[in-house]
């Protein structure tokens, strides 16, 4: 397999601890969201959409970051990232759809982009709204946790996939994080297993 990529893709980050969980091999190969290669061939021959991830697979290339989680999960369950109880699993689909559909899409880099280019916001402007969406999305979804060690039960599920990277961009962005401790301390907890660390943004080829 093949896992197009970009160090600091929120959604590409998801697909990388996945990997790294589930003990699959693949390679990376890096596409620059900075100098808009994923809206350029040859990328665009593979991935129309123009957006990433996308993973090449024998079947073909498929995209859209949950759509390659659930893939996974379907064609290597040795190690599960959904609860097999129906209802847990709503859960924790329900919390990884609140950061990939309401929080993600409106804070990632081509909307960034739109908000510079197009609106003329100042830099200042921009972080306030980065840091907006992703404090009002946080205090929706604290409530909803437990006590850890992750954000249901004792192993990393597909809710710890997506809230990983996104609390690595309200760091990033400084976002305080002492008014959500529980999403903190999942956060730390995650960061201390092996899978994280080597799809950690810092830890990828085209970080440097």
């Amino acid at each position: 397999m093949k896992l197009y990529t970009y160090f600091r893709s929120s959604a590409a980050y998801r697909v990388r601890i996945a990997l790294n969980l589930k003990g699959i091999e693949h390679q990376l190969e890096a596409v620059n969201l900075l100098k808009s290669e994923q809206q350029q061939a040859p990328y665009t021959d593979k991935n129309p959409q123009g957006l990433l991830p996308a993973m090449e697979t024998e079947q073909g290339t498929l995209a859209q970051s949950l759509a390659i989680l659930e893939w996974l999960e379907e064609t290597h369950p040795n190690i599960p990232l959904l609860p097999s109880d129906p209802w847990q699993k709503a859960q924790v689909r329900n919390f990884s759809y609140a950061i990939a559909c309401d929080i993600h899409p409106i804070d990632n880099l081509r909307v960034l982009k739109y908000l510079s280019g197009e609106l003329n916001v100042t830099d200042e402007q921009k972080t306030t709204w980065y840091k907006h969406w992703i404090i009002e999305g946080f205090k929706k979804l604290e409530p909803t946790l437990g006590e850890g060690p992750f954000c249901f039960g004792e192993q990393p599920t597909l809710a710890d996939l997506c809230l990983v990277p996104q609390v690595f961009n309200a760091l990033r962005f400084k976002v305080d994080m002492t008014q959500f401790p529980k999403i903190a301390a999942i956060y730390a907890h995650c960061n201390t297993l092996e899978a994280f660390i080597k799809a950690a943004p810092e830890n990828q080829p085209d970080a440097a």
